[in-house]
Order: C-alpha cells, then sequence, then structure tokens
C-alpha cells in the first residue's frame, strides 16, 4: 500500500526546490555578470577614459605610466603616483618634470 505524503513533506520538498531553483539563478547572474565584466574590459582596456582614444605605455624614471596622445592625458595604475613621488627630489619637482616631458600645455 502506497502511503500519501502529508503536507509538511510536500513542503519541505517544495522549499528544497525553491531553494535550489534560487540558487541556480545566483549562479547565472553571476556567471553573466562576469562575462559582461570581461567584454566591458576587452571593449575599454587601454583606451583613454576622456577621449576614448588608445592609450601608449610610457617609462618615466622607471615607472610605466600610460599617455593618451589624442588628448595628453596622462594615466597611473595603482601604486604607480607613490614610486614617482618617493624620489629624493624636493616637492613639486616630480609634477614639474612630468609636465616637462610630456608639454605643458598651459604654457601654450
Amino acid at each position: 500500500m502506497a502511503v500519501k505524503p502529508n503536507s509538511i513533506e510536500e513542503e519541505y520538498f517544495a522549499r528544497e526546490e525553491a531553494l535550489k531553483k534560487q540558487k541556480l539563478a545566483a549562479e547565472q547572474a553571476q556567471k553573466l555578470a562576469e562575462e559582461q565584466k570581461k567584454q566591458l574590459k576587452a571593449l575599454h582596456w587601454m583606451h583613454c577614459p576622456k577621449c576614448g582614444m588608445e592609450l601608449q605605455t610610457v617609462t618615466f624614471r622607471g615607472v610605466e605610466i600610460d599617455r593618451c596622445f589624442g588628448c595628453n592625458g596622462v594615466w597611473l595604475d595603482e601604486g604607480e603616483l607613490e614610486k614617482l613621488a618617493s624620489g629624493d627630489e624636493k616637492k613639486g619637482a616630480v609634477v614639474r618634470s612630468i609636465l616637462n616631458l610630456f608639454g605643458d600645455s598651459s604654457k601654450k
């Protein structure tokens, strides 16, 4: 003789099934977000955030910095500003030398 499940058992299995579906949906959303992040990185990697032109890597005082030759922007990665500023130079000399290297547009 087959025993019918009671409402407590049915509720338990329904809850378990809902949790599995919720977990699967969360995993799919995370995977989609990771794929979108990869696509955005591929579109924007080494492009100027100001004008969209391609950035070129330039070595300055042993630190590789990214420069846009479209708008003359200079972009630093994490820790690069500290590396440039940690030299034994007078205050402000690093900024002046960067401006001299790339051409100070304020003099125009």
